[in-house]
């Protein structure tokens, strides 16, 4: 055997070896249930990682995301779903991490780092034709679904309707909250008037509610979306601004979606599937290019795939930088840049 030879085949084996190398990877995940783009998009990664021979992902859903971004800070999960507002009141040691004080939240937190970027949900009032809510002008008074018990979407929703209504829960309306798995059979079983949770572009719990009657979302309205109150609260960890033509979003049969001038403005919660720091730069990239590479295919998975943010790295619209304290892994970066993506300084390591 020449030289020329030797090399080539010892190159080979090296490939091989490290293809080999990724492919006995076993790495844990969790993420929120099924239905929504944050569980997309991890499960889209555990399919298409393991397809590419980078990693064997076991993905554990409906988990509480709270405990989950604890979980990668520790080190005791590897991938985790989330949005950006967690990991900012992490850092903190305040809300569900108060007991673990500023000091070790932060110390935690500074463990975290992203791979790319996902909108969870858009935040708009919703209700059936047959209720007494016909917009955000009669909200008043009204028995109103905004979310699970504790979090941040109940969080944001009491501040979106006290920054469109200026009514604060428990004194201009009165605010329901259960669990995800019970949030659609409370809009159908006529216990609540109208509903403020984050929606997309078709939303599944109005495609399941419609079953029971048609039903109406409407847009936040542009006075109060341009109002000074309304724009700073865009700016909070794990927010970000959305806007999107009413004519191209997608919405079930039986339900419309109502703005005074054909655009829909709303609250967009942001997040994205986040790592410890410590994952090598190797795995991290090759994760992140297993991304990158089939977003074509992962749009295609869902109706509303294409228009959550996936693959959208601007600093606004994906939630990164100014309060949020998450950065980007470096085997990320590296993997956007090679992919001629423009990755934001702020969200740098």
């Amino acid at each position: 055997m020449n030289n020329l030879t030797k090399f080539g085949s010892a190159a080979l084996a090296l490939a091989f070896s490290g293809a080999a190398a990724f492919a006995q990877a076993n790495l844990t995940a969790e993420t929120a249930s099924p239905g929504g783009s944050i569980h997309l998009s991890l499960a889209h990664l555990t399919e298409v990682a393991a397809a590419r021979g980078v990693a064997n992902i076991q993905l554990a859903d409906g988990q509480t995301l709270t405990n989950s971004v604890q979980n990668v800070a520790e080190g005791k999960t590897d991938i985790a779903g989330t949005p950006y507002i967690l990991p900012f009141l992490l850092n903190n040691g305040v809300g569900p991490y108060a007991k673990l004080g500023k000091d070790k939240g932060a110390e935690l937190a500074s463990n975290l780092r992203a791979l790319y970027p996902v909108t969870l949900g858009i935040f708009a009032l919703y209700a059936y034709d047959s209720s007494a809510v016909k917009g955000w002008d009669t909200v008043a008074g009204k028995k109103i679904l905004n979310g699970p018990p504790r979090g941040a979407a109940v969080t944001n929703a009491r501040a979106v309707i006290q920054l469109t209504t200026g009514l604060k829960e428990g004194e201009g309306y009165d605010g329901i909250q259960v669990n995800w798995g019970q949030a659609t059979s409370t809009m159908m079983d006529g216990t609540v008037e109208g509903v403020v949770l984050p929606i997309l572009f078709p939303d599944s719990r109005i495609t399941q509610a419609v079953s029971a009657g048609k039903m109406t979302a409407w847009s936040i309205p542009k006075d109060k979306w341009n109002s000074e109150g309304f724009q700073k609260y865009l700016k909070a960890p794990g927010s970000a601004p959305f806007e999107i033509a009413v004519e191209d979003a997608t919405m079930p049969a039986g339900a419309k979606l109502v703005s005074e001038d054909g655009t829909f403005r709303g609250l967009a919660t942001i997040g994205g599937d986040i790592v410890n720091k410590n994952m090598s730069f190797d795995m991290a990239k090759a994760l992140t290019q297993a991304h990158i590479e089939t977003l074509d295919a992962l749009k295609a998975k869902a109706p509303f795939a294409s228009n959550v943010g996936f693959g959208v790295l601007d600093a606004t619209k994906s939630g990164m930088c100014g309060p949020n304290p998450l950065k980007y892994h470096e085997g990320a970066v590296a993997a956007w840049e090679e992919a001629g993506y423009d990755v934001p300084d702020c969200a740098k390591p």
